[in-house]
């Protein structure tokens, strides 16, 4: 699974609570569109959205599922990650970092129980070294930077955190995902050149509403 992503790129097929593209149809449609334009995987947040995504592509399927907005809400809880993977996610993302769960579980609980009741993989968003070596010692199956900045351990970067991926990958046995901020193909290109397993890239590819923001800034900026 994880080999079909090595030096590839994963889009993230998100959109924002309130949104005209939050349907699991619309953001279907962008998760094959992705693949059409050579995506080797897809990150799709929401029961309804993996598993409609599962059904139409062919592509291994990084699924999880936000549960709030604050502290730890990427796939919170054992329960959550669980129906993830029964919706159809090859990987469950969760929240990889150091912070307390809402079930009181810890990571290690977390890893060990989708291990044993599904077949799914296991990726920790993480948001510090520290969290890195964490998810590693629970035994999670690949890192991504997801969280880089925010968390309270380190300042958010203009662009992709390329440091803190540096130190990860020299630091852990694991594969590692660059995903946070990554806006342009050069900054894909970089994080490739500083290790990275595969690159995740969501907001530039597939959030139209900031997309389409920063051509307004811009326009505004240098109107006459």
């Amino acid at each position: 699974m994880l080999s079909a992503l090595a030096g590839r790129l994963v889009v993230s097929c998100q959109a924002y609570p309130g949104e005209p593209l939050r349907t699991p149809d619309s953001m279907t449609r962008m998760a094959l569109s992705a693949v059409a334009g050579g995506a080797a995987g897809i990150r799709a947040q929401g029961i309804e959205d993996i598993a409609m995504i599962d059904d139409c592509v062919d592509v291994p399927l990084i699924g999880l599922w936000k549960i709030g907005t604050e502290g730890v809400f990427i796939t919170p809880t054992l329960e959550a990650a669980l129906a993830c993977a029964r919706a159809g996610a090859d990987i469950v993302a969760v929240d990889g970092t150091r912070r307390p769960r809402p079930d009181g579980l810890s990571l290690a609980d977390v890893v060990a129980g989708v291990r044993e009741q599904t077949d799914a993989l296991v990726m920790a968003d993480v948001g510090s070294l520290e969290d890195a070596r964490h998810a590693e010692d629970a035994g999670a199956d690949v890192i991504s930077t997801t969280l880089a900045g925010y968390t309270p351990e380190r300042e958010r970067t203009r662009g992709p955190d390329l440091d803190l991926l540096t130190q990860i990958v020299r630091a852990t046995a694991l594969p590692v995902f660059a995903e946070g901020r990554i806006h342009t193909p050069q900054q894909a290109a970089d994080a490739m050149a500083a290790g990275a397993t595969a690159v995740v890239v969501g907001t530039a590819i597939t959030h139209p509403a900031t997309i389409t923001s920063w051509f307004a800034a811009a326009v505004d900026r240098n109107a006459n």
